[in-house]
């Protein structure tokens, strides 16, 4: 047992054994002897050995981030004897084909630093890792710190390392097609000009291939394509081509997921995200480092998005300006609209995100829908048995290519399994009653799956992939009737510690003879509940950031080491203040290029229903060639898409900047027939998002 035990005594028998064994209650903060009269639904203590705090704060840097403790160093020796680190393949592939290295990148804007990649280049000197970095992890930076212009095969290239994902670029007969654009403007037109330095100074961009519904594949689509260049999305795609204009082309469902995904919870996720890639972490061997699929997502850049000019709405062959491409439809896996595709022309395999240089993510951390494991490994093979046998390259919207056939099948075949079998153990134990959290601490990966570099848990976990799938079949409820409905974190907090006989001190202390034995995980659990009772506990703050730094320090997994990284960085520093650009600008990006429902969608979301239930009101909006009804009833509001009503309280007609003007409180630009304030009525239960709320303090 622990130092302490949480159980009832109810005997009174038990009270003498307790006593005999050094057992001791707190009541009301004062050290008792256990009395007959006592036992019922007491919390008893055993006597701790007192422990001076073994990584005291020091008083000239009490912010700043601490050593590996010799326990953490210790556990990161034993990767090296864990994984074959003789096998350099990844790092191998990860270099091949280089035509310029940038490994001096630094993007900036007026808002600041928006990408630098020349804060990491003490990973080019490829030494063993500090005791400060899980190895394992160590070599994924290695490989995903190759920054520069690469060759994929003959009339296809990459630029990689100029944001989280890469951008492609695929030979045409006129021009050039480009797969996926970046995260932002400046990081997209730093790429476009990398490749204009080496291989085509003035290339005509002929289509914008996006392969799926995430921010850094498609945020930075403003640097090619805008409202001028951009073909007519009522020809057909060979006749867009023609035109000489820019085809925009995606995966059907495209704009429904982008703005559900990254406008109606933007806030969320946002913040959320920054515990993710570690946005507020600075770079190196004590805070970020690699997290599987890249450096990181670039900053301080307003996403930009641009509608599709054709969908893909079933697997297709289509000829793009001399090339031949087949698309494959993988709907759910990594994204909930994606597309693998084929290039016959070039015998190169585009896999998206579907397969990339690290486990993918079932359920991501920042917060989305749970992905489908079983439907991403059946689509990965389907993509082998389809293309395998005709491929010489497969590569990708992350990391690196594979280069011949077999090692292909392989890579493919190891990718599909991982998720095969997470999908199918995790069930197996599901119908044996384990719970998420009991699956996860026990299961663990076939050991030569396990070895395999590509597949290793540097994005995804085993852990929280497994609680993905718990999730996806069963939901949050474990079935056990306690778990209900809890009481909240920080009540719960309060009355745990009140069980505890409310000594803050004696609870630190043996914390700390726990954090002196390496017992991170659990100094944690404890202190975070102390945190949670009381967040102005200085030492319980300090405490429960020691434990995460030293957990985040030994994680393969890079969103993992973010996570705890930059709890503990927010426990000694607390939440930051400033706000975090982007998030309104890019939201606005994003709606004004999606349909009107949309809009009203995210009004709707942002509207606190209770503040304004008593303010009914009925629009009609008429917006170029669309139109709705918008009721609000009780405060819910309802959308009546390509209706409008006659008895409306007023009509509102304009275009859609300035729709997207009225949603953030300028309430101008629109022609309105009727009562004007109904519209502004409409619009003024509207809230701005949180984006710094509390995620480690109550």
């Amino acid at each position: 047992m622990k130092k302490y035990i949480m159980s009832a005594l109810l005997l009174c028998g038990m009270a003498q054994l307790a006593n005999a064994q050094g057992y001791y209650i707190y009541k009301n903060g004062v050290k008792q002897t256990v009395m007959a009269t006592e036992m019922d639904s007491l919390v008893f203590f055993r006597e701790a050995e007192k422990v001076p705090d073994p990584d005291p704060v020091d008083p000239d840097k009490p912010l700043a981030a601490k050593d590996a403790t010799e326990r953490t160093a210790d556990l990161n020796k034993e990767w090296y004897e864990r994984l074959d680190f003789t096998d350099n393949s990844e790092l191998e592939n990860a270099k091949r084909g280089l035509i310029e290295a940038t490994p001096d990148l630094l993007i900036t804007n007026e808002r600041g630093e928006v990408w630098n990649m020349a804060a990491y280049k003490f990973l080019l000197a490829e030494g063993e890792a500090p005791s400060t970095v899980n190895p394992s992890l160590w070599r994924n930076a290695m490989c995903n710190v190759q920054t520069g212009l690469f060759k994929v095969c003959e009339g296809i290239y990459q630029v990689r390392g100029y944001d989280m994902a890469n951008m492609t670029f695929i030979k045409t007969k006129n021009g050039w097609m480009i797969f996926d654009v970046l995260m932002g403007k400046e990081v997209a037109q730093a790429a476009i000009d990398l490749f204009k330095r080496n291989i085509d100074t003035n290339p005509r961009i002929v289509a914008v291939l996006i392969s799926h519904s995430h921010a850094d594949h498609y945020g930075g689509v403003g640097a090619i394509v805008n409202a001028s260049n951009i073909a007519d999305a009522n020809l057909p795609l060979a006749e867009q081509i023609k035109s000489g204009k820019i085809a925009v082309i995606t995966p059907a469902g495209f704009m429904k997921h982008v703005i559900a995904e990254n406008a109606y919870c933007n806030a969320a996720m946002s913040r959320r995200a920054s515990y993710q890639y570690g946005a507020n972490l600075p770079k190196g061997v004590t805070g970020r480092m690699a997290m599987g699929i890249g450096m990181g997502e670039s900053t301080n850049s307003p996403l930009t998005l641009m509608p599709p000019t054709y969908e893909v709405t079933e697997d297709e062959t289509v000829t793009i300006d001399g090339i031949t491409v087949t698309f494959q439809l993988t709907p759910g896996t990594e994204a909930p609209a994606e597309m693998n595709a084929y290039f016959p022309d070039y015998r190169a395999l585009w896999m998206a995100e579907n397969c990339t240089g690290t486990l993918h993510n079932l359920y991501t951390l920042r917060g989305a829908a749970v992905r489908d494991a079983e439907g991403w490994c059946n689509y990965i093979l389907e993509a082998e048995t389809k293309f395998a046998d005709k491929t010489d390259v497969v590569f990708q919207s992350h990391n690196w290519p594979h280069w011949g056939t077999e090692v292909i099948k392989e890579y493919l075949e190891n990718t599909a399994a991982i998720y095969k079998f997470i999908h199918d153990q995790t069930l197996h134990y599901i119908n044996l009653g384990y719970t998420s959290t009991e699956i996860a601490n026990t299961l663990r990966l076939p050991e030569k799956l396990d070895k395999v570099w590509y597949t290793r848990q540097y994005y995804g976990t085993l852990s929280h992939d497994i609680k993905a799938v718990y999730q996806r079949y069963m939901g949050w409820y474990d079935a056990n009737p306690v778990n209900l409905n809890l009481l909240s974190p920080d009540e719960t907090a309060k009355k745990l510690v009140e069980y505890m006989g409310g000594d803050f001190k004696r609870i630190l202390e043996m914390a700390r003879a726990d954090y002196a034995k390496g017992d991170y995980q659990w100094v944690a659990q404890v202190t975070k509940e102390l945190v949670y009772a009381d967040p102005s506990n200085m030492e319980a703050r300090r405490l429960c950031a020691d434990a995460l730094e030293q957990l985040g320090y030994q994680c393969e997994s890079g969103t993992w080491r973010n996570a705890y990284l930059t709890g503990a960085m927010e426990l000694r520093a607390g939440t930051p203040t400033e706000k975090q650009y982007g998030t309104g600008e890019g939201i606005a990006n994003m709606l004004g290029a999606g349909s009107i429902d949309m809009i009203f969608e995210y009004a709707a979301i942002a509207t606190d229903s209770h503040s304004v239930e008593n303010n009914d009101v009925t629009v009609n909006f008429i917006i170029g060639d669309e139109k709705c009804c918008v009721v609000r009833r009780n405060g819910v509001v309802l959308t009546y898409k390509n209706e409008t009503f006659p008895k409306a309280d007023a009509t509102a007609k304009g275009t859609k900047a300035a729709l997207v003007n009225y949603l953030n409180g300028n309430f101008t630009g629109l022609t309105i027939t009727g009562n004007e304030d109904a519209v502004n009525t409409l619009f003024s239960g509207v809230n701005k998002p949180v984006i710094n709320f509390n995620i480690i303090e109550p």
